[in-house]
């Protein structure tokens, strides 16, 4: 099969999905002091098949108990992804109160339709120590993540990756996506978004190159091996000084999917992230993917399988394979985005070369 990023090479390349940031970013912020936190709102409107997956020892996270594939409701109508740690889950106020206005949700009232219940799950990352422990993303700022939404958004120090520290250097929003034009997936997209705070190493000390580069080649990412005093400099830094991590993020396609073909899309997530983050998935992170499918796309028929497999067997294992590489992907354009926060140092300012 023939498969190429997409226009963006981001999360919003699948058809009917947007994304929102909103944070705050004291240019002086140093460790305990100065606001470095926010969120980031992945919207779906008219509402997108979701399911989750959570692997790490730590959770923070809201309504995934409602993800799962056994029980009743279906779809979301937007995914928060916020710094704060556990208060940071405030912000899903905020996303809903948008969405109540907008008319999204669940319909409620055949008379009224207002009456309704936005679905708004929800994971968190655990930046307290970045800048002021204090300052944590409120409803406000859900609101005005959700609301300043769209096709087109920045990566890096943005969002809920304000405060995100992966490793020793700075993480960050990353994403990527791949179109496929032939195959049983022709037509189709799969993407990622990521947020990157693993305590787990981005990056390989022998060479610099990130781990997430190793499916693609460093060449794709314009990369080569750092400098004898690039790795020198890099490898001396200290490690992160907090065990308390997390990576999240959201997984899509436009493929129309069921809650149980989602569910395996967030599954193999955690496949990209474990090729990207060394470790991964440790006792005390909060490791979480969703997965959205918002079957705008039709792909083709599939090959007629045995009727103890199911149909789409063949589509889901080609969304699978591309959703993995998309988070490794993710995760290295977070850290190639990200910029120095409160003396926390990024990739390309180690790496300059």
């Amino acid at each position: 099969m023939t498969a190429a990023p997409g226009a963006r090479n981001a999360l919003t390349d699948v058809s009917g999905l947007l994304v929102g940031h909103h944070h705050v970013l004291d240019p002086d912020a140093t460790r305990g002091s100065g606001a470095a936190t926010g969120c980031t709102v992945v919207r779906a409107p008219g509402g997108a098949v979701a399911a989750v997956d959570v692997r790490g020892g730590g959770p923070g996270t809201r309504e995934t108990d409602l993800l799962d594939p056994a029980n009743t409701v279906r779809q979301v109508h937007a995914v928060l992804l916020t710094g704060g740690s556990a208060y940071g889950l405030a912000a899903a106020d905020g996303v809903m109160s948008w969405l109540e206005e907008h008319g999204e949700g669940i319909p409620m009232s055949p008379d009224d339709p207002s009456r309704v219940v936005p679905i708004v799950p929800g994971a968190v990352i655990f930046d307290l120590p970045v800048g002021d422990w204090h300052t944590r993303p409120t409803a406000d700022f859900g609101y005005h993540a959700a609301d300043a939404a769209g096709p087109d958004f920045l990566r890096g120090c943005v969002g809920a990756g304000v405060g995100a520290q992966a490793g020793a250097i700075k993480g960050g929003v990353g994403s990527a996506s791949i179109q496929f034009s032939d195959g049983v997936a022709a037509g189709v997209t799969v993407a990622a978004l990521v947020v990157a705070n693993p305590v787990g190493s981005v990056f390989d000390p022998r060479t610099g190159i990130p781990w997430g580069a190793g499916t693609d080649g460093p060449e794709f990412f314009g990369l080569r091996p750092g400098t004898a005093a690039e790795l020198a400099a890099a490898n001396a830094l200290a490690v992160k000084s907090t065990v308390l991590n997390t990576t999240i993020g959201v997984v899509a396609t436009d493929a129309p999917l069921d809650a149980a073909g989602c569910r395996r899309l967030a599954t193999v997530a955690h496949d990209g992230l474990a090729r990207a983050v060394r470790p991964a998935h440790s006792p005390l992170d909060g490791d979480t993917f969703f997965a959205l499918a918002t079957g705008t796309a039709t792909p083709p028929p599939t090959p007629q399988l045995p009727s103890a497999f199911p149909a789409d067997l063949p589509l889901i294992d080609a969304l699978s394979t591309a959703a993995a590489v998309c988070v490794e992907r993710a995760v290295v354009d977070a850290i190639l985005a990200a910029e120095p926060v409160a003396g926390i140092p990024a990739y390309r300012t180690l790496f300059p070369s």
